[in-house]
């Protein structure tokens, strides 16, 4: 390849900059990242030069969520400033500036990279609305060549979208790389966009959301019934409409929106509401105050301890929305409206927004003005920002983290019907929609069994295919060999099987168990290889609780046995099969869930997989190997040195199932040995399937051989005693109940294998035996049940 990213260098330490140069760093980049010295550092003095970007990674790493899927991926990261440390600039593969939004300093900074790149060095700019050939004028011929526009979204680890803006000057070649790049090394999802205002992720934004605030402050709506109704119910994350704001900015976000005004005078859609007066007022009062969002603590909504205000050590924290009235913060309210009542709970985001539109109430017409709008103003922006509607669903889904982009939405609709609609409600739609429909084109993009094939070019007036990666794997579009209720067995070709959960959560029950029998039935007959793995939103939240409570209350013990007993049987299968099991988990990967993977040949994890043995949360322990995993692959290695002692090593996993940890990212189970040096994560989620059944057909093609059966350092009663202490004394100082110091005694009892008098080697199947026992002695305590039953209907682990 022409092209190659070893070594990068980020120009400039603020908020993206140095999220930017974090996530370079989970993908394995070296990089450095500059800033600027102040103007009175000491020429002798490195940390007085290095200020401004020594606080800027200061404060990356501070944030939360993380922006580094683990803390020793900082070493990846230099720091140094643009005088003393330019150097680096001539020696990178990629220069990114995330600098300060002003043309001239852009320019200036550019001048000063030209004459030290490397010859293929790419430059980019994260410009959020710069145009991107104003940024690159004067500048060399080959310069111009490498130059484009790179626009992440923030924060990059956790927003999937990246929007790559070529200039006519762009080298093709280059355009390809940082694509490939993007998709396949940072786990993006790539967007070819026009140099155009704002591009195309925040052109939509503030067209849309300028309409939005406009709309709320002429009708009367609270913080609070927005941010209730234009949240989940419309398809769009928790953050809703004010919180985002708060996120954001409300400094960043009113830059952005009089920043585009000026630069798109023909828009006359977007310049009715970017010039609002009464939004433009609320705007400059908050700014006024510095009630900046999340930043300062206060903005739309202010933090508050205490139900009278006041901030009582340990009291529970509420978030009051503003008074848009009378700029006070007040108590949250509840709203409630019988639309959202009755849409609330239908699953498929098109049935549910059909009956808010057919209602009337206050939420069913916020609903549809702001739905019916965004209708318009995308149309609208076609073919301007782009040919094909696709990139901007793209930029929506991915960028705001919206269940749909509009037109796919408006696909759900019915096109043809929501245009009927538009125009009684005053939001006529664009020319080259009715001209579509009345060609005979029905919806904006063309289906094959509801997987969208091919796009609706208005350039082209006709339907274009939509190109995918060779070789991607879409479970949709894989023969179904067998399946049930809750799991299903695919056929990946290549000799490789799916075995793919389909619960509720992906929660383990007795159809997952009964057709994992099938599918290591089908594994030694049809197939040479087999893939653990889903699309859905969660690898597997764990065990059915529902059905192990109720199980337990009515004495049930020997469907609970043999419920442990499979799970168990299951992932020693697996472990030991012939033929190799890749496990890819993704999302949350929980208790049974974890236990699963940590059973397979290999692990091909998702980047982004929250993954964690809790059983003792629901007042149980891991028993369906979690416990004896924990030992083989903490304890084992460190008992294989002669004269070892094992305490370390045994509170070390104790505490780690004791506390119910969970890693935060595939990076951070790594550390905690849930995934092991071989195992491999991938950070775009959509390539996940796909590349474990590469993994699949790797092993296998290297001759692939399970491991020998392995024994287990059992440390006997003297270790045992010495953890009983320990946990006796975390109760004594309350940092757990006294239930909870009695479940973790049951795990110590199983760590150490019991009452042993001194410390042996045991087999696999002797854990897994005490792990049994233990936990259907368990599941017979009221606190367990009840903890059991708090988790079912809160959702949140109770501390009884």
């Amino acid at each position: 390849m022409k092209y190659h990213i070893h070594k990068a260098v980020v120009i400039g330490s603020g908020t993206m900059g140095a999220a930017i140069a974090a996530h370079l760093a989970n993908a394995g980049v070296p990089v450095t990242l500059l800033d600027i010295v102040p103007k009175d550092a000491p020429a002798d003095n490195k940390e007085a030069r290095n200020k401004v970007v020594n606080e800027g990674w200061d404060r990356c790493l501070k944030a939360r969520p993380a922006n580094l899927m683990s803390a020793e991926l900082r070493t990846f990261v230099k720091l140094g400033n643009l005088e003393d440390d330019f150097g680096a600039v001539a020696d990178a593969d990629w220069i990114c500036e995330a600098i300060v939004e002003n043309l001239k300093i852009k320019q200036d900074l550019m001048e000063r990279i030209d004459p030290v790149r490397k010859p293929n060095a790419i430059v980019s700019t994260n410009t959020s609305g710069i145009p991107i050939t104003s940024i690159a004028e004067g500048r060399s011929e080959e310069f111009k060549k490498h130059f484009l526009g790179t626009h992440f979204f923030n924060p990059p680890r956790y927003l999937k979208l990246l929007e790559v803006i070529p200039t006519k000057d762009t080298d093709k070649g280059v355009i390809e790389f940082i694509s490939w790049f993007g998709e396949y090394r940072l786990g993006k999802g790539i967007v070819l966009c026009k140099d155009t205002p704002n591009f195309i992720g925040n052109r939509v934004a503030f067209g849309t959301g300028a309409f939005t605030m406009d709309y709320i402050l002429k009708n009367g709506y609270t913080v609070d019934e927005v941010d209730a109704i234009t949240g989940p119910l419309m398809g769009r994350p928790k953050t809703a409409t004010f919180r985002l704001i708060d996120l954001v900015g409300l400094d960043v976000w009113d830059h952005v929106a009089r920043n585009l005004a000026p630069l798109i005078p023909y828009d006359k859609l977007g310049q009715e509401y970017l010039k609002a007066e009464a939004p433009a007022k609320l705007m400059s009062t908050l700014l006024e105050r510095k009630w900046l969002g999340n930043k300062t603590k206060i903005g739309f909504y202010k933090e508050v301890r205490g139900a009278d205000g006041s901030n009582p050590q340990g009291a529970s924290r509420e978030f009051w929305p503003l008074d848009l009235n009378t700029f006070e913060h007040i108590p949250p309210t509840k709203p409630r409206f019988d639309s959202v009542k009755a849409a609330k709970d239908i699953e498929s985001l098109g049935e549910r927004l059909k009956v808010l539109l057919e209602a009337d109430d206050k939420a069913a017409k916020l609903v549809k003005a702001l739905t019916y709008q965004s209708f318009q103003y995308v149309s609208s922006i076609i073919p301007e920002v782009a040919d094909t509607v696709k990139p901007i669903d793209d930029a929506v889904r991915w960028g705001f983290m919206h269940e749909a982009g509009p037109f796919e939405t408006w696909d759900m609709l019915g096109v043809k019907e929501s245009v009927e609609q538009m125009e009684e409600l005053g939001y006529p739609t664009a020319a080259w929609v009715k001209d579509m429909l009345n060609a005979g084109v029905e919806s904006f993009y063309q289906y094959d069994n509801d997987e969208k094939v091919g796009v609706y070019d208005v350039t082209q007036k006709k339907y274009v295919s939509i190109k995918r990666s060779e070789g991607m794997v879409i479970l949709k579009q894989q023969k179904v060999v067998a399946e049930n209720a809750g799991v299903s067995i695919r056929d990946l070709g290549g000799g490789v099987a799916c075995l793919e959960f389909h619960t509720k959560m992906n929660a383990l029950d007795e159809d997952i168990m009964n057709m994992a029998d099938e599918a290591f039935h089908r594994l030694e007959t049809d197939f040479d290889g087999l893939v653990i793995g889903n699309e859905a939103e969660n690898f597997s939240a764990g065990a059915n609780l529902f059905m192990m409570v109720v199980g337990a209350q009515q004495g049930m013990w020997d469907m609970l046995n043999a419920a442990t007993t499979k799970l168990q049987d299951f992932n020693m299968r697996m472990r030991y099969s012939p033929k190799p099991v890749v496990v890819a988990p993704a999302g949350l990967a929980l208790g049974g869930g974890c236990e699963i993977t940590m059973h397979g040949s290999r692990i091909v994890a998702a980047a982004e997989t929250y993954i964690g043995l809790v059983e003792l949360g629901a007042g149980v322990i891991p028993a369906g190997g979690g416990t004896k995993e924990m030992l083989r692959r903490i304890v084992n290695p460190v008992m294989r040195v002669e004269n070892a002692e094992p305490l370390a090593a045994l509170q070390r996993a104790f505490l780690q199932m004791g506390q119910a940890k969970v890693a935060t990212s595939a990076e951070e189970a790594r550390a905690m040995n849930i995934l092991s040096p071989s195992d491999r994560i991938v950070l775009n989620r959509e390539h996940l399937l796909t590349e474990a059944k590469k993994e699949v057909l790797h092993m296998i093609a290297v001759g692939y051989k399970p491991p020998a059966p392995e024994l287990i350092y059992a440390a006997g009663r003297d270790a045992l005693a010495a953890i009983r202490i320990g946990a006796w004394m975390f109760q004594e100082g309350h940092y757990i109940t006294q239930y909870d110091h009695y479940i973790a005694g049951k795990l110590a009892y199983v760590m150490c294998g019991g009452e042993l008098t001194r410390g042996q080697w045991v087999s696999e199947q002797y854990i897994l035996d005490l792990e049994r026992e233990a936990i259907l002695s368990l599941f017979g305590e009221e606190r367990t049940q009840a903890r059991m039953w708090n988790i079912l209907q809160t959702g949140k682990p109770l501390r009884n």
